[in-house]
């Protein structure tokens, strides 16, 4: 073409979690049975929704309304019954007009980094989900900008490197915060979140929370909203209902906008957002309807408390799976349903496989793992062996190597299997290394 069409951020959009599926259904294609672990699908793993949840959406595809447009921002009322949610909690106060529907936080996270001035920039955590560092990346046409989670302090952020780079970059705008996190499952502190907020209110920068998990913390303290800590800072806290009725194919996410009024600047832009919404009518209609007959259902909290205790009941496995094994840090998971096992510095290399019988599907993953990062690697021969698909922890955009998986597996036989394979595996697939090189 006489023009070049690309956008400069292009090449920053990548989506790992679903691209390792390509490499699965290429072996999945050879005959090997996959055990999909990449993906939060709750659904997809064997959860079904209550049976009186699913009977209030029945009832409201009945309805001829919820077939209809709704309003660009979202249906009045809900967003009303959402901003007392809000305002229940004591901290931040907010209206109706403070929330912003999207077609699931996905098309919430497009809007929020590609309505920014392109030279601002958000400062997110690395290991990095990847909507989100894609999205800053892709905004920017720059390597996504990020501080560490330490796995040393069980994936909480390193609170120096906030703030040193949030006084020396002045091209950081915003700093993005995951809680309970994804990939991690880390659940932060109130007194950890205070400091960020600390750090945002010195160099007069917003926050935002990805909260999609706020509601599944099982680490012995109760969830906490950007509300309830965000004080006097401008900030964003991203929901949604995908995770915690669960209904991913709702695509239905919002924004709650807190102390949009403390900064011009940041008002303007919240402006902008709504203006953007507009050219698109409006966002899914049923879901948004069944929030409050389902959030405001009396028997809604203990389907969340029960939620809680069974996923608290899996992390409790998994650390028993995996108790004695010295070839990974793993540290519980405390929210959202995740687990993040790291291989230490010097464990992997170039040498290692995993025994895979069939010859046709070995030739494949040989194939597969030239060039790739040592993690891609181990997770191609976990593919191969055991049908077992994970993400590697450098498709997080981490300087650490190993992979994420979950906890969503309904079938309790089926998931210990997951848990005793992937820690025989990892033990064999490293033993694979010192074997080579003893014998070279």
């Amino acid at each position: 073409m006489r023009r070049d069409i690309l956008h400069p951020g292009a090449a920053s959009l990548r989506y790992e979690i679903r691209e390792i599926v390509a490499a699965a259904r290429q072996i999945e294609g050879l005959g090997q049975t996959m055990v999909m672990e990449n993906i939060g699908d709750p659904v997809a793993k064997g959860e079904q929704p209550p049976e009186w949840i699913r009977d209030i959406v029945a009832e409201l595809v009945r309805e001829p309304g919820s077939w209809g447009y709704c309003d660009t921002q979202g249906i009045p009322e809900v967003r009303a019954f959402l901003a007392d949610q809000v305002n229940a909690r004591g901290g931040v106060q907010i209206t109706p007009d403070d929330l912003m529907f999207f077609n699931g936080l996905g098309d919430a996270i497009a809007k929020v980094y590609g309505f920014l001035r392109r030279e601002a920039r958000i400062l997110g955590p690395s290991p990095a989900y990847s909507t989100h560092s894609s999205a800053e990346a892709a905004h920017s046409g720059y390597e996504h900008l990020t501080y560490e989670l330490l796995p040393e302090s069980g994936w909480l952020p390193d609170l120096d490197d906030i703030r040193q780079k949030a006084r020396y970059n002045d091209s950081i705008a915003g700093i993005l915060l995951l809680s309970p996190d994804n990939p991690t499952g880390a659940v932060y502190p109130r007194e950890l979140l205070e400091e960020i907020t600390a750090i945002a209110r010195e160099h007069d920068l917003f926050v935002i929370a990805d909260e999609i998990y706020a509601n599944i913390v099982f680490n012995g303290a109760p969830p906490l909203h950007m509300s309830q800590w965000i004080g006097d800072v401008p900030g964003i806290a991203m929901r949604g209902v995908s995770k915690e009725y669960p209904w991913p194919g709702a695509r239905c996410g919002w924004l709650e906008i807190l102390n949009r009024d403390r900064d011009p600047v940041f008002g303007r832009y919240v402006d902008s957002l709504l203006a953007a919404k507009r050219l698109e009518v409006s966002s899914t209609t049923l879901p948004q309807l069944s929030i409050p007959r389902v959030m405001g259902d009396p028997r809604y909290p203990a389907h969340l408390e029960r939620r809680r205790r069974m996923f608290a009941a899996r992390a409790d496995e998994l650390m028993a799976a995996f108790d004695g094994c010295t070839e990974v840090l793993l540290n519980r998971p405390g929210g959202a349903f995740y687990f993040t096992a790291m291989f230490p510095e010097g464990v992997l290399n170039g040498e290692q496989t995993l025994p895979i019988a069939d010859p046709v599907v070995r030739e494949t993953v040989e194939r597969l793992v030239e060039g790739v990062a040592p993690d891609k690697r181990f997770v191609y021969y976990l593919m191969g062996a055991t049908g077992i698909v994970v993400v590697p922890l450098t498709g997080f955009q981490s300087v650490h190597h190993g992979f994420r998986a979950t906890l969503l597996e309904a079938d309790d036989d089926r998931r210990r299997w997951i848990f005793r394979t992937l820690r025989s595996s990892i033990e064999a697939y490293v033993a694979s290394g010192r074997e080579a090189a003893a014998t070279t």
